[in-house]
């Protein structure tokens, strides 16, 4: 199942699903993952379009609209659903760094 295989996600999935909450194609992924991280993460072709396959094959995504090679895509509920545990993992995981600072 999807969210075993997803249990956490990495910066560029996290922030190619974020980019996917508009409907979008994949370089106007690149550009919006490289425009959310404030230029802090990059995502080549090589890695996205491994991850647009895996997203899709799990309906995680699903393709839009596809016009020859150029396909668009939008995150799914399940997606969403991912996200949202995602968002709420790291919440924790600066909340718990919150004590370390508190000591120092």
């Amino acid at each position: 199942m999807a969210r075993e295989q997803f249990q956490t996600l990495t910066e560029p999935m996290y922030y190619i699903l974020l980019a996917l909450t508009e409907e979008c194609c994949g370089v106007d992924v690149m550009d919006q993952v490289k425009e959310i991280s404030g230029g802090r993460v990059r995502v080549g072709p090589g890695t996205l379009y491994a991850m647009l396959s895996k997203f899709e094959e799990h309906q995680i995504i699903r393709r839009t609209a596809e016009e020859g090679r150029k396909k668009s895509y939008v995150i799914t509920e399940t997606g969403l659903m991912m996200l949202e545990k995602e968002y709420q993992r790291l919440k924790r995981m600066v909340e718990d760094g919150e004590v370390l600072r508190k000591t120092s």
